[in-house]
C-alpha cells in the first residue's frame, strides 16, 4: 500500500542502523541507504526530545544538498533519557557498564525522533517509551557486554537481545521505538507526506 503512495519518489534512509534498515524493508517500500558522518553535538540546554529532534534535523541538513526533487529523506536519532541525562552510544566497555548499572532497577525513557524531508517539505516527530529495568548483577551486566557488545546502541542495550528477555520488567509505549524507530508514525507520516 505504501509502495503505491510513494510511486515516483525515491526514499532515502540516512542510517547505518541494521534495525532501522530492517524496519524499512518490512514496510515493503523500496529505499536506498545514504550515509554521511555527522558530529552529533547539540546545545547543552536541550532536554529529552529536544535533543533527538535537533540531531535528526542535523543529520538531514548534512544531506540536503544531495537531494533531487523526487527524493524523500528519512533521518533519525535515539537516546536513552535517565535522571535528566542523555545516554547515547557508549564509548567503550567501561562506559557501557556504567550506563547499564545506572539503568539497573530503575525506569528510563527511550526517545526517538524522525525527520522526513524533501526539497519542498519537512516534518519532524518523536516518540517516547518508558522502560522499567529489573535489578541486574555485575555478572549479568558483564555477561551481556561480553556476549552482545552493544556499543552501537543508545544506553548500551538492545531490547531485542538477551538483556530484553531478562532485564525488562515493563514497557509503557512503543516496543519498536525502543528497538530504534517508531515505525507506525513513520508509516503514517509517509502516507500523508506526498499529498
Amino acid at each position: 500500500m505504501l509502495k503505491e503512495k510513494l510511486k515516483g519518489y525515491n526514499v532515502i534512509l540516512a542510517s547505518g542502523s541494521p534495525r532501522r534498515q530492517k524496519f524499512m524493508k518490512e514496510l515493503d517500500i523500496d529505499f536506498e541507504i545514504r550515509l554521511k558522518d555527522v558530529e552529533e553535538i547539540y546545545p547543552e540546554n536541550l532536554q529529552g526530545a529536544e535533543i533527538t529532534d535537533y540531531l535528526a534535523e542535523l543529520k538531514a541538513a548534512a544531506l540536503l544538498d544531495t537531494l533531487s526533487d523526487n527524493d524523500i529523506l528519512i533521518t533519525s536519532d535515539t537516546i536513552v533519557w535517565h535522571n535528566n541525562k542523555a545516554l547515547g552510544k557508549p564509548t567503550d566497555k567501561d562506559d557501557a557498564f556504567t550506563m547499564l548499572k545506572a539503568l539497573s532497577g530503575n525506569v528510563h525513557e527511550v526517545i526517538t525522533s524522525v525527520c522526513i524531508k524533501s526539497n519542498s517539505k519537512s516534518v519532524i516527530f518523536n516518540e517516547t517509551t518508558r522502560v522499567s529495568f529489573n535489578t541486574l548483577s555485575d555478572d549479568e551486566i558483564n555477561y551481556y557486554l561480553d556476549n552482545y557488545r552493544p556499543y552501537d546502541k543508545a544506553g548500551a542495550y538492545g531490547i531485542q537481545e538477551w538483556i530484553g528477555l531478562v532485564a525488562i520488567a515493563k514497557i509503557e509505549g512503543s516496543y519498536v521505538n525502543v528497538v530504534g524507530m517508531p515505525v507506525d508514525k513513520v508509516y503514517q507520516h509517509l502516507i500523508t507526506f506526498t499529498k
